[in-house]
């Protein structure tokens, strides 16, 4: 997996592509708690690089989007592939988070 990062004025664009599972996730957990840290409360997850992702991707996803809720910050899940999406549907996980077509949706989704 690699993960790219940017900013849009005070939204953080992560860009996690390939797989992510049990080996990588926690390289993206860490990167998104230290930002997280850094007083970062608007995040767009795009995941239209994103071809897999696993049971521990999802948990950092989860874990990412209580802190931003409890923290009154909110998050966006973009550009999700076919198989992405319905991991993400079979789990429930669709209804939790605000979900856009792409970047540009999210960004003002967010």
């Amino acid at each position: 997996m690699n993960i790219e990062t940017e900013h849009h004025d005070d939204i953080l664009v992560i860009r996690p592509r390939g797989r992510l599972d049990s080996s990588n996730s926690p390289e993206l957990e860490h990167l998104l708690t230290e930002q997280l840290g850094a007083g970062c409360q608007r995040l767009v997850l795009d995941f239209s690089g994103l071809d897999y992702i696993s049971s521990a991707g999802l948990r950092v996803v989860l874990l990412v989007g209580k802190k931003l809720r409890a923290s009154q910050g909110k998050m966006v899940l973009a550009g999700l592939q076919d198989m992405v999406r319905e991991v993400f549907d079979m789990s429930g996980f669709l209804a939790l988070f605000a979900v856009a077509d792409n970047l540009d949706e999210g960004l003002t989704k967010v």
